[in-house]
């Protein structure tokens, strides 16, 4: 069944429009809903830790901003805007103490909620806008008069009007000029995170490397090998979210599309989606996020440990030397690139 969407006609400023929101973290999304919620005309607030980097930034903007604890009591609606991981502490710390019936909190993905991390109390609404684009895209887009699609959802034992204000928010951001997607919670979770790891973040890395280590393995350069399963990737990529798999395949010559009908079957077979279905069990029964609450909780001793080995590996090397040649290819800094709060 195809999910319900709201256009902006169908979405209203009206039950947000006399409360108080308050956005708890200014990274990639915090900024940005904060942003468009305000040029929305939206009454926002900021609510970051003392010393906190990003406190001089926010007022720069034109808000007021408050430690959390404050920003909780003086809002309606409160938006938590930091890290999976970060949220647990946080909200039992500085957020749920300040809480009170007829608040709502709001989240941008729904991990904690899903998974038990975070259990609101009776008399508290809890809802998700979730745009499917980085926090820069949601700005940029509002500024342009569009706006990137977005998730709401409610949760199970939250009010009537509780996803009127979901709706609200999507479209103060930007959200419902593009349209606005009806989910839940789980559905959310669960897909998100398996995209994730099986596909986009994961099964895409995995694949690179793999086909690196072919070629290099077979006596090619590892310049040539780095060219054609990592350096082309985004041309390949481009074609499919502009015009989906068919556009794509129209785009190249006879000889790659011939070759993609006949191989790629051959490298993801029917092994590697039960493969799959593992990782989707485990995303599921809860397993992937009790062991990433254990990681985090252990200091990050083995995620750190991945990124020391991941960053010597020799696709790294040869492509920050081709890479360098590239005038055109944007360099990303990824210093400071986790969200801020």
């Amino acid at each position: 069944m195809s999910a319900k969407v709201y256009s902006d006609a169908e979405a209203s400023l009206a039950p947000i429009q006399d409360k108080t929101l308050a956005v708890i973290g200014f990274g990639s999304q915090g900024h940005a809903h904060a942003l468009n919620l305000k040029d929305s005309g939206l009454n926002v607030i900021i609510g970051l830790y003392e010393g906190s980097k990003s406190v001089q930034v926010a007022k720069d903007l034109g808000f007021e901003v408050y430690n959390t604890a404050e920003a909780v009591q003086k809002a309606d609606v409160i938006m938590i805007a930091v890290p999976d991981m970060k949220q647990k502490a946080l909200y039992e710390s500085e957020i749920e103490p300040n809480l009170s019936a007829g608040k709502t909190l709001l989240f941008v993905h729904g991990l904690a909620i899903h998974f038990k991390l975070i259990e609101a109390p009776k008399g508290v609404d809890v809802i998700m806008v979730a745009p499917k684009g980085p926090g820069h895209t949601v700005r940029s887009q509002y500024k342009e008069g569009k706006g990137v699609p977005s998730l709401i959802a409610v949760l199970e034992g939250s009010s009537a009007g509780a996803k009127d204000v979901a709706l609200a928010w999507a479209k103060g951001i930007g959200g419902s000029r593009a349209g606005v997607i009806e989910t839940s919670f789980r559905e959310e979770t669960e897909t998100d995170l398996f995209g994730e790891q099986a596909v986009l973040c994961g099964g895409l890395s995995a694949m690179v490397k793999a086909g690196f280590e072919t070629l290099v393995e077979a006596g090619y350069a590892p310049e040539m090998a780095y060219f054609e399963c990592c350096h082309e990737m985004k041309l390949i990529v481009d074609m499919v979210v502009e015009s989906g798999l068919s556009g794509m395949r129209f785009s190249i010559s006879d000889t790659a599309e011939w070759g993609d009908y006949v191989s790629g079957p051959r490298v993801i077979g029917p092994e590697v989606k039960e493969r799959m279905k593992d990782v989707l069990k485990d995303i599921q029964d809860g397993t992937f996020t009790k062991n990433w609450v254990a990681e985090h909780e252990s200091g990050y001793k083995k995620l750190n440990q991945i990124r020391e080995d991941e960053a010597k590996h020799p696709i790294e090397e040869v492509g920050v030397k081709l890479r360098s040649m590239m005038p055109w290819v944007k360099k990303a800094n990824l210093k400071g690139a986790q969200a801020s709060y």
